[in-house]
């Protein structure tokens, strides 16, 4: 052998020798890199290594919407590695339910699950983050108002005023009124002794001729037994069931077909903070909360549609008749409402600017519910 073949195949041996050395260092580096990955908790500030406990109310008192918001709460402290933990409350276990809004203000809650329209005495405009009577119809249209109409920030801007920071809107459901006799035209509301949420829905019902009173949801079935009331609005089947309202009325009463309620087809709830307590999270919490009430809205809504499914069937064979508005009683209540609307929307400022976002989806050829011959007259103070 030559010395310079000798000399080459000295060479190659060590750069051979040196390549399997750094593969084989690239190899187990990039392993640990990756256990590191798989195994690390979602702390990443040692500041926060101490759980941070929230007391959380909802404004559910029963059923799957109640079940799936504990569950929900019960799942925060893996999913944030132990650095949040929520204790989930049920209407009334902590404050009262028209007392929310004040306990999580007060500290005595740090977050709170409401139907939002529940302030709308104390908000005016929160009466424009919740279905109201004939006004945005479907799910797909209030979230076109929260992401592409600006919805989201303005709802946030109007809580912080507040105290408080409105994370995101949670879907659940439209409302059926329960009653003890048949509701079959926009004439079977006079004299009805009528539980509503309160706000425009309580207006537009009274001028239908119903007198109307505001309850929380957890009150709605003692006053049906008592006979202190004929029929009350409240969410869906499912939860309805749960509530027991077959046992004490016989009749339901929705929207024309394809319109489960004229009144409040997406009874909108939220997750709101105390603003002090959502000031102390890191920025990486604060992301992964606003993305997380997505994911529970969706859980809920998709866990509640089911259960309705079976409530259906449950309130049929216990003897419950369905009955449906006509078109003609949804152009009547229209004109009731409309006015009714503009009323509530120049009550302040928030309410009118978020009024106006909708009014101008309500009007374009996306959606046109509202003709310029129905608000003909009407005026809107911006």
């Amino acid at each position: 052998m030559s010395k310079d073949k000798g000399f080459r195949d000295n060479v190659e041996g060590v750069v051979e020798g040196r390549r399997r050395f750094l593969a084989q260092v690239a190899v187990a580096g990039a392993g640990a890199a990756a256990a590191s990955t798989v195994g690390a908790p979602f702390v990443s500030n040692p500041a926060h290594a101490q759980t941070t406990t929230w007391k959380v109310q909802t404004s559910w008192p029963a059923g799957v919407g109640l079940a799936t918001f504990k569950d929900w709460c019960a799942s925060i402290k893996e999913k944030t590695g132990g650095e949040l933990e929520m204790k989930g409350f049920g209407a009334k276990e902590v404050v009262g339910d028209f007392e929310l809004l004040d306990g999580v203000k007060n500290g005595v809650l740090e977050a709170m699950n409401s139907f939002t329209l529940y302030w709308a005495g104390k908000l005016p405009a929160t009466a424009f983050l919740s279905s109201y009577t004939l006004g945005l119809r479907y799910p797909h249209e209030w979230d076109i108002f929260f992401y592409s109409g600006g919805g989201l920030q303005a709802a946030r801007d109007i809580f912080a005023k507040q105290g408080l920071y409105y994370v995101n809107r949670i879907h659940h459901d439209a409302n059926i009124i329960h009653s003890k006799k048949p509701i079959r035209s926009i004439d079977d509301f006079r004299d009805l002794k009528l539980r509503v949420p309160g706000g425009m829905i309580a207006e537009t019902f009274a001028a239908a001729g119903a007198k109307t009173t505001l309850l929380p949801g957890g009150e709605v079935f003692a006053a049906l037994e008592k006979g202190t009331i004929d029929a009350a609005d409240y969410t869906g089947p499912a939860v309805n069931w749960e509530l027991g309202f077959q046992q004490v009325t016989k009749y339901i009463s929705m929207g024309p077909e394809g319109l489960m309620s004229i009144y409040q087809p997406v009874d909108l709830m939220d997750f709101v903070v105390n603003m002090e307590v959502w000031n102390k999270l890191s920025p990486k919490m604060k992301t992964f909360l606003e993305n997380e009430v997505q994911v529970y809205s969706n859980v809920h809504f998709g866990a509640i549609q089911k259960a309705n499914d079976v409530a259906w069937k449950k309130f049929a064979q216990a003897g419950v008749e369905n009955n449906r508005l006509s078109s003609e009683d949804v152009e009547r209540f229209t004109e009731i409402a409309v006015p009714i609307w503009y009323k509530w929307a120049n009550k302040d400022k928030d309410a009118a600017r978020l009024f106006k976002i909708q009014l101008d989806l309500m009007m374009s050829p996306s959606i046109g519910y509202v003709s310029p011959s129905h608000i003909k007259g009407q005026t809107l103070s911006l």
